[in-house]
């Protein structure tokens, strides 16, 4: 059976060989049917990003995942330089900025701190959805469906069988959006999606990969 929407993953780490789970989460993504891995990093080393080829990739999915460490609150740089030159007036907002209309988009993070510490009685004084709405206002300035992100948190307290559990349930959800099997309107106002996955995975019709 085809996928129901084609996934891109925008992939952003600048230091891959020390992560503690994305080098895991990343493992098979670039095998599954229907799923676009795309490494910025690798793709641009000297960050000379290449706006009309990733223009391209956008419009040719249905579904955008921005997969990248949390730092200092935001993305590694390069992500931020990705926006800037291609999300352009005239083919991402503005007039006739309709390429991106009816997407969806989600942030896929990691973070030090524990779970509790992003609160507005934490250490960090925000919640992630708060400190996300960067990302989340330029989707809805594109035209885009924000849905909540995924995050792991406490990352270097992590176990091994834990980060084994994670990157199964990341590319679960990974293979839901691409099949369509999830109930978004459930989880759209949770702080993230992995809060509890198994209320929204539907049954999915299909398990290939």
């Amino acid at each position: 059976m085809a996928a129901t929407n084609r996934v891109l993953i925008l992939f952003a780490h600048p230091a891959l060989e020390k992560s503690r789970v994305h080098r895991y989460f990343i493992r098979g993504l670039d095998s599954m049917e229907g799923v676009t891995f795309h490494d910025l990093y690798e793709n641009y080393p000297d960050l000379h990003i290449q706006a009309p080829r990733e223009q391209e990739l956008l419009a040719a999915h249905d579904i955008i995942v921005l997969q990248h460490p949390f730092y200092w609150y935001s993305s590694p740089s390069i992500l931020k330089e990705w926006q800037d030159l291609v999300l352009q007036f005239g083919f991402a907002y503005g007039d006739n900025g309709t390429a991106l209309r009816g997407k969806k988009m989600l942030t896929a993070i990691t973070t030090g701190g524990p779970e509790d510490s992003y609160t507005t009685e934490g250490f960090n004084r925000f919640t992630i959805r708060q400190l996300l709405a960067p990302f989340e206002q330029t989707a809805h300035l594109c035209g885009m469906e924000y849905l909540p992100p995924y995050v792991i948190h406490g990352i270097h307290r992590l176990t091994q069988d834990e980060v084994n559990t994670h990157t199964a349930e990341y590319h679960r959800l990974i293979l839901a959006l691409r099949d369509g099997t999830a109930d978004w309107q459930k989880a759209r106002n949770w702080p993230r999606l992995n809060h509890d996955l198994s209320q929204i995975l539907l049954p999915a019709q299909t398990d290939h990969a």
